[in-house]
Parts: C-alpha cells; structure tokens; sequence
C-alpha cells in the first residue's frame, strides 16, 4: 500500500486500541481484541462520528478497522468476526464535476504565469498537462524519475498499488515536458526525480496544490478546480 495509506490504517488502529481501553475497562491485548463483538466496533464508530467524522471518513475508518483485524489474523496475532457484518455509512454518489478545456488550459497557463522563476513555470505548466492531457494523478506524476526519458507517445505509469498503466502522450503534453527539461537547472538521470523543487528535492504535491489554488482565486474559479478535477476533466472531455 501507498505510504499514505499505512499512516492512515495505523493510526486508525492506534485510536481503536485507545478508545477500546476506557470502554472495556482493562488492557487492551490480544485476548481482549479476539473478543471483540460488533457492538464495540459501532460504539468506536459511534465516538468518531461524535468526534465530527462524516459519511466518507466513517466508511474509511471501518476499511482501516477491517484492514488491522485481517492483518493480525494473517499474522497469527488473534483472530475476530467483529467487522464481518457492519455496513458503513451510505455515502451518496457524486459524479465529478469536471472543468471546461478553456479553464482547464486557463489554470495551468496562470500558473505559468505566477511562476517565480521561467523553469519553475515551465515545471508547473508541464505537471498540469500531465493531470489534463495524460490522466495522471498528482502523486504518479510527481513520482515519475529520469529513467521516463526520452518520453515518447506513450508514458509507463506506476499508480495506485504499484499497479502499471501506458498512458498516451500528445504533442502538447510532450513540448511542455520537454520545455521543462530544457530549462530545468538540475540533473535528471536514471534514479533522479523529474520534477525538482526550488531548492532541488523532489517537488511536493503541496507546493503545486498550492499554487493551483491561486490560480484558481485569480481567474475566479469555482473551488472544485484542483488538481485532482484536471484528471476528472481529462476523462470526461476524452470521452
């Protein structure tokens, strides 16, 4: 799993473990957690929606709850049938709203425009392309290293789950990456992140969110223009 997620599943397991010492009033160890009944496990829920917790999140805290209790049986630790029949939350069904290709290519040539320095921009203008006229997400563009190039009409992309994807690359897609590399200060061999950041680290998805986000404010756009719709936006307008 992403590293995201084993932070998110172990803290979820971290909270369980604390909540469940006060509620069943002793230490929480393996025999206490292989008696764990459905009841408790609502009574955690029910704490974390008391806590602020919504629909989605809920939903997300029983699939981490799922995911340790599965752990510590494949793991030998203790085994429990407490999840099996709890339902999460019903989340209603949201169809993403999508941008029009003009504010998708107005966002990224804002963010151009914002740039600090002329490789920066070209960075920035390049990483949009790659959510709007590839699909990629935020993190598999970010991840991409050295060893892509010399980018051709189709990219290897490594995305969720270590699973792999070819995804196409048109000519505006590869003239922005190549305007990047062209100015680009640092190296980029095999192993070396494509995309730096100011100081030459790998560049962080919040810095780019970031800036999305004044682009956004500048050209008065609606709050779902992130960079996650450009990869919405990118399927919708394909299809």
């Amino acid at each position: 799993r992403s590293a995201h997620s084993i932070r998110a599943y172990a803290a979820t397991a971290h909270r369980l473990i604390a909540f469940l010492g006060p509620h069943g009033g002793g230490a929480v160890d393996a025999a206490a957690l292989a008696a764990l009944q459905p009841t408790d496990l609502r009574a955690y829920l029910a704490h974390r929606r008391a806590a602020g917790l919504g629909n989605a999140s809920t939903a997300r805290e029983l699939s981490a709850i799922r995911a340790f209790l599965a752990w510590a049986k494949a793991h030998g630790h203790f085994t429990t049938e407490a999840a099996a029949g709890l339902k999460g939350p019903r989340q209603a069904r949201r169809v993403p709203r999508p941008l029009s290709p003009a504010d998708a290519r107005g966002l990224a040539d804002q963010i151009a425009e914002d740039g600090t320095a002329a490789w920066i921009a070209a960075r920035d203008f390049a990483v949009l392309l790659l959510l709007y006229g590839a699909g990629l997400r935020i993190a598999e563009a970010l991840s991409l290293d050295g060893g892509v190039l010399p980018v051709g009409d189709r990219l290897r992309v490594t995305g969720k789950r270590g699973k792999t994807r070819i995804v196409p690359m048109i000519p505006p897609v590869r003239a922005a990456l190549q305007a990047y590399l062209d100015l680009n200060p640092w190296p980029v061999g095999a192993g070396d992140p494509l995309f730096r950041g100011a100081r030459g680290g790998p560049l962080a998805a919040d810095v780019l969110r970031r800036a999305v986000r004044r682009a956004r404010i500048a050209l008065g756009l609606p709050d779902n223009a992130t960079p996650h719709a450009l990869r919405h936006s990118f399927a919708t307008h394909l299809l």
